[in-house]
């Protein structure tokens, strides 16, 4: 079940979202299958801690990797991604349903590598979920940062 605060959320941003079977969109390649999308429009949404504790949480492709090196010109010093545990305590979502949505005091950037898709998908808070998007619409909504972090 989709959290209240990101379904009201979704309905103030009228952003259409979907529910699965539990566990059942976990991974990129799992929720690609569940949409009928390619696996780059799956959106993940990967967090990570620089070396002063700072947290950001960067939006990318599903089907791209992302470089340390150009994650440390986003985090301004080295970074490394948060733990599973830390995951959950920081955004209020477990792994493989973590959202870009309703998380405070954490700075989003959006790779640029989901701007090749007119739709992309980020969960909605839950591994059974997902949102359809655009990359336009998530760098508004989220008053995120473009970046350029994968390879």
């Amino acid at each position: 079940m989709i959290p209240a605060k990101v379904k009201y959320f979704l309905d103030k941003h009228n952003l259409p979202f979907y529910t699965f079977e539990e566990g059942s969109t976990a991974t990129a390649v799992m929720a690609a299958a569940q949409l009928g999308v390619a696996v780059g429009a799956i959106t993940k949404s990967l967090l990570f801690k620089n070396k002063e504790g700072k947290y950001f949480l960067i939006l990318v492709a599903g089907d791209k990797k992302v470089s340390g090196s150009k994650v440390k010109t986003v985090t301004i010093t080295k970074a490394d991604m948060a733990k599973p545990e830390e995951t959950l305590a920081v955004t209020g979502y477990g792994i493989g349903g973590v959202c870009p949505f309703c998380i405070e005091n954490i700075t989003i950037h959006v790779d640029k590598s989901l701007a090749e898709y007119e739709h992309v998908y980020p969960a909605a808070g839950t591994a059974a979920s997902a949102v359809k998007t655009s990359h336009k619409q998530l760098l508004s909504i989220l008053n995120a940062k473009e970046c350029d972090v994968t390879i």
